[in-house]
């Protein structure tokens, strides 16, 4: 494709308070790369896609219908690396790329994850509000310790995998189910997702939201978790069955939990996971940090710039669309 008129359109979501994106795209700035805010909001519309080349997308939806006569599109660079806004195969028919930035995402969200066990593991939340209440009683929330444990990954993908080399120097025995990974690294053991539920002290759940993973932790796998058990999910919200969660949670069938994660999102100022005080919230921004947003533009930017020169961009979800 020639680079003379090349246009990218970038979502207002990402915009920060100078104008500029919170992204790191100057390297398309300095390609001489004419990056305009596109208008659209929610579900994009043919108009708002149909002047450019590539759109640099975060939150905003594409369908098959906001591709209708959109014959310049060829890429949508997403920021991150969920696409359960974009319809990939209607994409991929009408002949559009779609990138995600793996590589900006995983130290990121699994420093996130661990967070969220540190946290949980010496009960900072519980030591935080008694403080602030005017208690002084240093034993009353005692923590535990990580060595020994067992933190169990649903998901060995991008970030599981980063994920089991920042446990390991606490001493944590990892455990990880993933029916897609056929050999674990190093010090980590592959077993079934009951099996993992049944041992974990930790269960941290970073798989895809999927057909198949909706709902993939509910009633009855908490029900397999030991009471001094927690879950953690930084993943998306349905694939941990919210109600169930709650129940399991009043029940005391589970220590705590730590959500980044919502069904749906924002959650209802009337959801029972707000109310528990052994569960940590976070606005699904666990992992938003200046090394994501700096990895993640570069990243956008340069998929940009190899479809602009002809070239296939690093991380495709639908090579074949490609033109």
């Amino acid at each position: 494709m020639p680079s003379d008129g090349f246009r990218v359109g970038v979502t207002r979501d990402v915009e920060g308070t100078d104008g500029r994106p919170v992204y790191d795209l100057s390297s398309l700035d300095e390609a001489g790369v004419e990056r305009t805010w596109l208008r659209g909001d929610g579900e994009l519309a043919p108009e708002d896609v149909a002047p450019f080349d590539a759109i640099v997308l975060f939150h905003p939806r594409v369908t098959a219908a906001t591709l209708e006569g959109a014959d310049r599109l060829a890429l949508i660079a997403r920021l991150g690396v969920g696409v359960d806004n974009i319809e990939v195969d209607a994409c991929t028919r009408a002949g559009v790329l779609v990138t995600v930035t793996p590589d900006s995402v995983r130290r990121p969200m699994a420093a996130g994850a661990m967070a969220f066990v540190l946290a949980l593991a010496h009960r900072l939340p519980e030591m935080d509000r008694h403080v602030r209440a005017g208690g002084w009683e240093r034993f009353a929330h005692v923590g535990s310790g990580l060595d020994g444990r067992t933190l169990g990954i649903v998901g060995l993908g991008n970030v599981g995998r980063e994920l089991t080399m920042l446990a390991a120097p606490f001493g944590l025995r990892v455990v990880a189910a993933d029916p897609f990974v056929g050999e674990a690294p190093e010090g980590v053991e592959l077993c079934t997702l009951d099996e993992l539920l049944e041992r974990a002290d930790f269960v941290v759940v970073t798989c895809p939201l999927t057909e198949e993973t909706w709902h993939l932790v509910g009633a009855p796998q908490l029900a397999r978790m030991k009471q001094t058990a927690y879950v953690v999910n930084i993943a998306r919200g349905p694939i941990v069955d919210g109600a169930a969660l709650a129940d399991a949670l009043q029940a005391g069938r589970i220590a705590g939990a730590a959500l980044d994660v919502f069904e749906p999102e924002p959650p209802g100022t009337d959801d029972p996971l707000l109310a528990f005080d052994n569960v940590i919230l976070a606005p699904h921004a666990i992992g938003l940090t200046d090394e994501l947003f700096r990895l993640g533009g570069q990243s956008a930017a340069r998929a940009v710039l190899a479809v602009r020169d002809g070239r296939l961009p690093e991380f495709p979800l639908n090579p074949d669309a490609a033109r």
